[in-house]
């Protein structure tokens, strides 16, 4: 009974239904209109803010490490096997439509970036914590929903997406070395335990130095491997065009079958809307000292995780030949790999295999760990079950077979991303407002700073997390009378 309502709920959420799909879209859209198409207006000061980033101080880590964690978490199996699985079932239209998704995701992305930030507290050590269990509790005052969305995060992202990661790592190289998957999994529970008994910062540290590195590198190699193959490239782009339009004969059946799976794996890689993201970016001291500039960074994130790494992965796989009705998974990225770089490539694609799911396996301990304070238990005992919990779904998911529990996961991941969008969707008031206030700021030639209390947002923000809108006017008065007093004399 229990198997049919997950695959009942889910058939609504991912399937027949398309429940999130429609949501997440029209989240998109609507983020995109309310917020005057802010990824593109603003697109250069998007990456502009990321010289400022690198500040950070007791209680928060700075805003390049949060974007690092939230790729960490976002760059996983799904660059690699979901755009395989994209093209093996919707065609090379399918990328096409992964851009338009992440392209709209990016506005959303921004907008609960923005909330994760603006409502995020201190725990009991000092530090910051926050996302969409944080801003619905404070922000739409609805404590029951936050608890759905915080137990949601622990099942998904706590415990069974980290065991399924650490089940890709395990397969690979089994498959590539032939290495004990018990002993594989052994060595990553290790190795996990080591940075994330640390918290937060240990995690964002280690982000912060694993996650350029390896993006870096899998670019680099896909642009030498295009520009040997730029002759072919010209095609290549035409395809996924008329593809996605269906105006070829051979896609002229399947523009249906395109649109849907490009935006599902593109959904499901950038993350944008699952309400995943805003625990990193609540973690971040901003710069400037405003949520919005958080908005910005992370809104960076859904841009490289999809218009740089996706697209990477598809370029090698459509210039090896892959096309839709071949083979499915991991197993095209592997062949088109050996198919540029011989027999090294299933040891290329083995070892990116395991470098972006371990930095997943990481990053998703920080995502609900995060949550620990919506319970009273980020305290010592707290987080010594919950790190021993999310320790042994890792040992467990090296050897074990997933497919009931990873249907859990995503009835997990399906229902954060519902209460998310819709909680989002509410406070459009509130994003749109202090938008305003960074941009009115920005244009008097001022570094935008937020004032609890100058913006007139929901519910109501922590105490001491930002500085009062009442000291500012203290300030200003005394500058003017201390300016009367110069006069005078």
């Amino acid at each position: 009974m229990i198997q049919e309502f997950v695959q009942t709920v889910n058939d609504i959420l991912w399937g027949q239904g398309r429940l999130l799909i429609v949501m997440l879209t029209a989240a998109g859209i609507w983020f995109s209109w309310k917020l005057d198409f802010i990824q593109f207006r603003y697109f250069k000061h998007m990456f502009s803010l990321l010289g400022g980033s690198r500040e950070s101080n007791k209680s928060g880590i700075s805003s390049f490490q949060a974007l690092c964690t939230s790729l960490s978490a976002r760059v996983g199996i799904g660059n690699l096997t979901g755009v395989a699985v994209a093209i093996s079932l919707g065609g090379s239209g399918a990328i096409f439509w992964m851009w338009i998704i992440a392209l709209l995701g990016m506005a959303t992305g921004f907008a609960e970036s923005a909330l994760g930030q603006l409502y995020k507290v201190k725990d009991i050590n000092g530090e910051y914590r926050g996302g969409p269990a944080y801003y619905i509790q404070q922000g739409l005052n609805k404590r029951w929903l936050a608890i759905i969305f915080s137990v949601s995060i622990f099942i998904g992202y706590g415990f069974i997406f980290s065991a399924a990661q650490t089940n890709s790592i395990t397969d690979a190289l089994e498959h590539a070395y032939s290495f004990d998957r018990f002993y594989t999994g052994l060595v990553v529970m290790i190795i996990a335990g080591l940075i994330v008994v640390g918290g937060m910062k240990s995690i964002a540290k280690f982000s912060g130095l694993i996650i350029p590195f390896m993006g870096m590198s899998y670019v680099v190699i896909t642009l030498i491997i295009t520009v040997l193959n730029i002759d072919l490239m010209p095609a290549i782009l035409a395809d996924i065009f008329s593809s996605a339009f269906g105006f070829n004969e051979a896609a002229g059946g399947a523009m249906g079958t395109a649109i849907k799976i490009g935006m599902q794996r593109g959904l499901f890689s950038n993350e944008a809307g699952s309400g995943s993201v805003p625990q990193a970016a609540a973690a971040a001291v901003p710069y400037p000292p405003h949520p919005v500039s958080q908005g910005f960074i992370q809104m960076l994130g859904v841009f490289f995780d999809t218009m740089v790494l996706c697209t990477c992965t598809a370029f090698i796989i459509l210039l090896a030949g892959g096309s839709a009705g071949e083979l499915e998974g991991i197993r095209m990225t592997q062949m088109a790999m050996e198919h540029h770089i011989g027999a090294g490539g299933s040891d290329f694609v083995a070892a990116t295999i395991t470098l972006f799911a371990f930095t997943s396996v990481v990053a998703n301990y920080a995502y609900g760990e995060s949550n620990l304070h919506m319970f009273k238990l980020d305290n010592k005992l707290g987080r010594t079950f919950y790190t021993v919990a999310y320790l042994v779904m890792i040992l467990w998911g090296s050897t074990a077979e997933l497919t009931e529990v990873l249907a859990l996961a995503d009835m997990a991941l399906g229902t954060m991303t519902v209460i998310n969008v819709s909680a989002i969707l509410l406070m459009t008031a509130t994003i749109v407002a202090i938008s305003k206030d960074y941009f009115k700021q920005r244009d008097e030639g001022k570094l935008p700073e937020y004032r609890r209390g100058s913006v007139v947002v929901q519910g109501d923000t922590e105490k001491g997390i930002w500085p009062e809108a009442s000291e500012l006017k203290e300030q200003q008065q005394t500058t003017k009378e201390l300016k009367l007093e110069g006069d005078a004399s």
